[in-house]
């Protein structure tokens, strides 16, 4: 298991979320595809969960700001869909200078994996954070189509869209 901590469980999970999501990649912590299945999102749900303990009462928008800001260096109000234009995402890419490997799946998948870690542990997603997950989502699912290389990019695509369905209904 690439030594990870294996931190999402169905059978700790909230009732809701296992009624929402029963597809079994969602709970499959060594699938790389899954949004807690990689390095970065088991990380993600690591911290969103530290960040929940610390802030019990606080919308979990404030910490997807903190994310944006620290893992992105930008504002929240800039994470939108601006971001899913292809050509900038292109052109990002093919930027030398540009880490998007950091600045776009990154933190991509570390706002996905609050999210989502969000539904498992509490049943919902807020509804202020679901503007701000679906554009990660939609970034995912543009970049990965523009990665050339990415020869699991169908299978990804297809769990990135399961999981824009999971979000409208959560």
């Amino acid at each position: 298991m690439n030594g990870k901590t294996c931190n999402i469980n169905i059978h700790r999970a909230h009732a809701r979320a296992v009624a929402l999501i029963a597809e079994d990649f969602f709970w499959n912590p060594t699938d790389q595809l899954a949004p807690f299945g990689s390095d970065e999102g088991d990380t993600g749900l690591i911290l969103f969960r530290e960040w929940r303990r610390e802030h019990p009462a606080t919308p979990t928008i404030e910490y997807l700001k903190k994310t944006i800001e620290s893992t992105g260096e930008m504002a929240l109000e800039d994470y939108n869909e601006t971001l899913l234009d292809r050509d900038l995402i292109i052109q990002m890419k093919e930027d030398p200078a540009f880490d998007d490997y950091r600045f776009i799946f990154t933190l991509d998948v570390l706002l996905i994996a609050a999210g989502f870690g969000q539904l498992a542990d509490e049943g919902i997603i807020e509804a202020a954070n679901k503007p701000v997950i679906n554009t990660a989502l939609e970034r995912q699912i543009a970049w990965a189509q523009l990665t050339e290389s990415c020869s699991y990019a169908e299978q990804h695509i297809g769990y990135l869209n399961i999981l824009k369905q999971v979000l409208e209904e959560a």
